[in-house]
């Protein structure tokens, strides 16, 4: 079996419980994907109906407090720790710091030693206030790490969208189809113009406590915005036209992970991406300060039916 997937136990069944609970969801079949995603390159579409068996979906992104207990428990040290930076917002630097490197791309994103998930813009920084915020800085690498302790897994994108449309057909978000439904913000994303100004109109500039907003439907938080949550499958723009409807696991190999969900960075002018469907890969050793995970139980078999003992 595929350990992205499954995972193996570290901790004794059971004795993992996230801050939000678990959310049996039944399985079934929905909707997957769209047909008119802002970004081709990304395969969101076209969309498709998924099966997926039931599961038990974590109502909360990983905690810093949850991931300091599995830190506590095992010495694990992540990949930000190993490489010894990570990348931070520039906007949440000092005006002072001394300039470091910038993808092209993205000049907004700074690479900053010593930044990880106890530091996450750096030294100086730490999780005071922070410690029911989900925990960042943290590659896929040590979100499987985590599973193992814990006894879980990460989902699989099917699963992940599954859960994160709370029931709804063709949605873009996990409440509907208005982002602001009668002017409400449901969701922790960029207010504003970026990368200049954040107004933080719905409450917060970086993230939010894993609890913040209305859950979905199914009971889940913050399952857009706030953070972008690893899964366990390999990204790729095109398998899934011609893959298995029935439980999809993504291609067998790969060089980048999905992640699903969108952070609190994504904004209109660049980043549509805070919906149920978008999607994206980045390599499994990255890290950065809006990048963590939700974690996921395969459902226990039903117990089989009893029979008279012969003879």
């Amino acid at each position: 079996m595929d350990t992205a997937v499954e995972g193996a136990s570290g901790a004794a069944p059971g004795a993992y419980e996230p801050r939000g609970g678990w959310r049996e969801l039944p399985g079934g079949t929905f909707r997957m994907g769209c047909d008119d995603g802002p970004y081709p390159d990304d395969g969101e579409g076209p969309a498709r109906d998924v099966t997926v068996d039931g599961f038990a979906a974590a109502a909360t992104t990983v905690t810093n407090e949850e991931f300091a207990a599995f830190v506590e428990a095992t010495s694990h040290a992540t990949d930000a720790e190993r490489f010894g930076w990570s990348f931070v917002f520039a906007g949440f630097l000092p005006k002072n710091f001394p300039p470091t490197a910038a993808p092209p791309q993205t000049p907004w994103w700074r690479q900053v030693h010593q930044a990880d998930w106890r530091h996450p813009e750096g030294p100086g920084s730490g999780l005071r206030g922070r410690w029911d915020h989900p925990v960042v800085h943290v590659s896929h690498a040590d979100a499987l790490a985590f599973c193992a302790w814990a006894g879980t897994r990460l989902p699989t994108e099917a699963e992940w969208e599954y859960a994160a449309r709370g029931g709804l057909d063709g949605q873009p978000y996990p409440w509907g189809a208005e982002r602001e439904p009668a002017g409400a913000y449901r969701m922790n994303i960029w207010r504003g113009s970026f990368p200049d100004r954040n107004t933080a109109a719905d409450g917060y500039r970086g993230t939010c406590p894993v609890d913040a907003f209305e859950p979905n439907a199914h009971g889940l938080y913050n399952a857009t915005g706030n953070v972008w949550e690893w899964c366990a499958d390999w990204f790729h723009a095109r398998h899934h036209r011609k893959a298995p409807r029935d439980n999809p696991r993504g291609p067998r190999l790969g060089q980048s992970r999905v992640l699903k969900g969108g952070s609190h960075m994504c904004h209109e002018s660049y980043c549509l991406r805070y919906r149920t469907s978008a999607r994206m890969g980045n390599t499994p050793d990255s890290s950065s300060g809006n990048t963590g995970f939700r974690t996921v139980r395969t459902a226990a078999p039903a117990p089989s039916p009893r029979t008279p003992t012969q003879g």
